[in-house]
């Protein structure tokens, strides 16, 4: 033991972590695993300092050889392998010899239970290196499949043909109760990943040959890998999120919505649940929603559009509507909105379908359509409530908007989302729905569009050398002086988890119905005549805040094509 220590401070000492305090093992940890633990060494440096003096083989980037993969699955099982953080690498033959090697990475080459459960294991030769733990940990998520130890468990003492799985009651397999149970944990383990990598949405598939799951991640669908046999458990699976969303798991011919509430380290998770029944088995689609805190900040709405927009916040009356398709982050604007007005002087009353987020202070309803609570009928209430602020989830209808539209008018101010796709096209929309224009320019204080960008990785990203060329697709001509722009670097790097961003943020287009702009509405002038009014109001194209997003570093140019529209093209 002694000798170990003093292996470890003299690596520690070439890599730059002189000073920093050795711990001491305890059953449950190692001292290289709390060494790592504390994140003030510089994890691939130690490491690969260690391997040499322990005379071992350092592999920076574990990736498993493909070709082998079903053999290694099979020397060296999940139950195994994620439980003592172990990634088989390679099957080694020596030339003139039968006999096969497993090569193995692991981070930690003093852990003797991990020695001794593949000795005990493994019907193999085995040849240890050594991997950086992060990176480690990855690939074998990669390679074994999200929740892999325990679906390992679940097949056990089951039909492996999975014949019978159809005819099953499901209810009888998943004791909800059992925190043991291995179908519980290998759900959790899915939610728990999810939220791990900042999801939004969980999609369950089932496909003719497998079971697809895959995370909505900064607007993109990314595919999960799983454990290769889930299919065989897909129906187990399935009714386990059913019975946590308490629907009814024997309906499987009709869709059905319901939510889970979740508590994970402290933070509480509201899941919406939705079944859609396919030829292949029914769908299942989470939304992950968290209990935000909505403040302007966090919009980064820029200076000057900052400002017209609290000066809306002001009035006493009249619509703001934010518009934008689905998934463009219409509600969380709406939520930030009243936050900002949510004090003890003001009652706010919301309608929604549903309810996304609660906040606290304000009443919410949520639309019921088989009790003919609709937006329209709520509505009604909600105005006989003595409300100051109403915010309505959608205007679908004439009803909804003309009963909206007469709350602006006694001196309420109303919030709504409409689906168009851009700021004006808003008005157009309303006209359509069958409102009178002249009502329109008395009641709608303004229009916002916005749409969602992907924000670029800061660890990765690299400077793009053709940006002025390409920001004339962003009709910008002006000469780039002092900026630097940046592009998402191809193959990204862990931090992003290769994709080249993290996060996203709104961009923004504002059209304020001035008096000007009411009396073309009212004479139902042209769309020509609107932008060219709307300009001189100081309006700016969702384009123009998106170039300034590119110039202060924070997205890139492929970005705001792909998510605005040329002026030309409206």
């Amino acid at each position: 033991m002694k000798n170990i220590r003093q292996a470890i401070v003299q690596c520690l000492e070439s890599s730059g972590g002189a000073g920093i305090p050795l711990p001491s093992a305890t059953p449950s940890s190692s001292v290289v695993s709390q060494l790592l633990d504390l994140g003030s060494i510089d994890e691939e440096s130690f490491l690969s300092q260690l391997a040499v003096r322990m005379g071992m083989g350092f592999v920076s980037n574990p990736i498993p050889d493909s070709a082998d993969a079903p053999e290694m699955k099979r020397l060296l099982p999940p139950r195994v392998a994620l439980r003592h953080r172990l990634l088989p690498l390679k099957i080694l033959q020596e030339e003139g010899s039968e006999t096969k090697k497993l090569l193995v990475a692991g981070y930690d080459p003093f852990d003797l239970i991990a020695h001794q459960a593949i000795a005990r294991e493994v019907d193999a030769p085995v040849r240890m290196e050594i991997a950086p733990r992060k990176r480690l940990l990855n690939a074998m998520r990669d390679f074994y499949g999200v929740g892999a130890d325990t679906f390992e468990e679940l097949l056990k003492g089951r039909d492996v043909d999975g014949a019978d799985l159809e005819q099953r009651d499901e209810a009888n397999i998943i004791d909800a109760d059992d925190e043991e149970a291995s179908v519980v944990k290998f759900v959790n383990t899915v939610i728990r990943e999810a939220l791990e990598q900042h999801a939004t949405d969980i999609h369950v598939e089932p496909m003719e040959d497998k079971l697809r799951m895959r995370y909505r991640i900064d607007g993109r669908l990314r595919e999960v890998p799983v454990p290769e046999n889930i299919k065989q458990l897909q129906q187990s699976v399935i009714a386990r999120l059913k019975v946590m969303a308490k629907l009814d798991i024997a309906e499987r011919r009709l869709p059905q919505d319901g939510r889970i509430n979740l508590q994970i380290a402290g933070q509480f998770i509201d899941v919406r649940v939705a079944t859609i029944p396919s030829v292949e088995g029914e769908s299942v689609s989470l939304r992950l929603l968290g209990q935000e805190k909505f403040n302007l900040d966090k919009l980064r709405i820029e200076p000057d559009l900052r400002s017209e927009v609290e000066a809306l916040l002001k009035k006493p009356n009249g619509i703001i509507l934010v518009t934008g398709p689905t998934g463009s982050g219409k509600s969380t604007t709406l939520y930030t909105f009243l936050s900002q007005l949510n004090t003890e002087h003001r009652r706010i009353v919301t309608i929604e379908d549903p309810v996304e987020n609660k906040l606290p202070g304000v009443v919410q309803i949520a639309v019921r359509p088989e009790i003919n609570l609709s937006f329209a009928t709520g509505l009604r209430s909600i105005l006989r409530g003595d409300p100051n602020v109403v915010m309505i989830g959608e205007m679908r209808d004439l009803e909804t908007a003309e009963i909206a539209i007469r709350a602006a008018l006694t001196g309420h101010l109303v919030f709504s989302t409409l689906h168009t796709n851009d700021a004006l096209g808003g008005i157009m929309r309303l006209i359509d729905m069958g409102v009178e224009p002249f009502l329109v320019s008395s009641s709608v204080r303004a229009f916002i569009a916005q749409r969602l960008v992907r924000v670029l990785c800061n660890e990765c990203r690299e400077r793009d050398t053709d940006a002025e060329t390409r920001l004339r697709e962003l009709q910008y001509t002006q000469p780039l002086g002092l900026h630097i722009v940046y592009r998402a670097k191809e193959g990204g790097c862990e931090a992003c988890r290769h994709t080249g961003y993290r996060g996203r943020m709104s961009i923004y287009e504002l059209v304020r119905l001035t008096p000007p702009m009411g009396e073309l509405i009212t004479h139902k002038a042209s769309s020509a005549q609107l932008y060219q009014q709307a300009y001189k109001d100081g309006y700016r194209p969702m384009r123009e805040y998106g170039v300034r997003k590119i110039l202060a570093g924070l997205t890139s140019i492929d970005e705001v094509i792909s998510v605005t529209v040329a002026e030309s093209e409206q």
